[in-house]
């Protein structure tokens, strides 16, 4: 299905319309978001499964808490990571 720049403005139109253009920058601050927790989740998820399959790194140069924030400045969706410890060594 090619879209052309005719129809592709008539979406944007129709948009525009049925949404208004006073809550656009609004859905798109949102959406955008979003996408950032989306990306840190997954950034932490990864680095989760890294560590697991890595071997565990000695008390002394364990890291501090991570904290993951949605957005540069936004303290209230922020919160603590918990990182998997190793209790075997001793």
């Amino acid at each position: 299905m090619n879209l052309g720049a005719p129809e592709i403005i008539l979406i944007l139109v129709v948009i525009i319309l049925l949404f208004g253009a006073k809550k656009l920058p609004d859905m798109a601050r949102s959406l955008g978001k979003s996408a950032r927790i989306l990306k840190s989740e997954a950034k932490a998820m990864k680095s989760d499964d890294a560590s697991t399959a890595s071997p565990a790194q000695p008390a002394s140069e364990q890291q501090a808490p991570k904290t993951i924030q949605a957005a540069p400045g936004d303290v209230t969706s922020s919160r603590p990571v918990t990182e998997p410890t190793d209790t075997t060594q001793r």
